[in-house]
């Protein structure tokens, strides 16, 4: 792996330039990839689409409805067998489940309360996506070309200037992942 010097570009057109620019300041065309970054929840990293396995906090929601739903059915039966002469021998059973589903609900519900609570509590943020736009990456082995790649993205108008370690082979950033957090330069 080498270091990649990448910058954002709203408009095709910027970074066709930048890529022109980078050639005329002695970067080989083979050593830069140029591709369009979509919108953050829409990589497909999973078969059924999106960014994430599971909706962020909410990962205790599971836990916590299981552990109320068998609460709930335990209270629900109870009410079933105290209605019994009143509703029937089916009572116990409908006790159970509507038992069940609202005590599921309050307990994922709880569970995820649960999770905003600690992440307040931490002052957690969590890392800020990165944004939509044409990214133009150069590799840039040496620490001279790697502050020549940075003014030449910018005066071409980058609207953001990241640092990577990747590798660019044939035109193509071959292990980019639009999920890692930018690595920003300063400006």
């Amino acid at each position: 792996m080498t270091n990649i010097i990448a910058g954002r570009f709203i408009e095709q057109a910027q970074a066709e330039a930048a890529i022109s620019s980078l050639e005329q300041a002695g970067f080989p065309r083979a050593e830069m990839a140029v591709f369009f970054v979509n919108a953050p929840g829409q990589h497909d990293q999973f078969p059924i689409g999106g960014d994430e396995d599971e909706s962020p906090g909410t990962e205790h929601a599971g836990a916590g409805a299981a552990t109320s739903a068998i609460g709930g059915g335990a209270i629900g039966v109870a009410v079933g067998l105290a209605t019994l002469p009143l509703l029937g021998p089916i009572a116990p059973l409908a006790g159970a489940g509507v038992g069940a589903y609202v005590g599921s609900l309050a307990g994922a519900l709880d569970g995820m309360n649960a999770d905003k609570a600690t992440h307040a509590a931490a002052r957690v943020s969590p890392p800020e996506p990165r944004k939509s736009g044409m990214l133009v990456a150069v590799r840039t082995p040496a620490t001279a070309r790697q502050e020549q790649a940075i003014s030449v993205l910018r005066s071409c108008g980058a609207s953001d200037v990241e640092q990577a370690e990747g590798n660019i082979e044939g035109g193509k950033w071959a292990d980019f992942n639009p999920l890692t957090s930018v690595a920003a330069v300063g400006r």
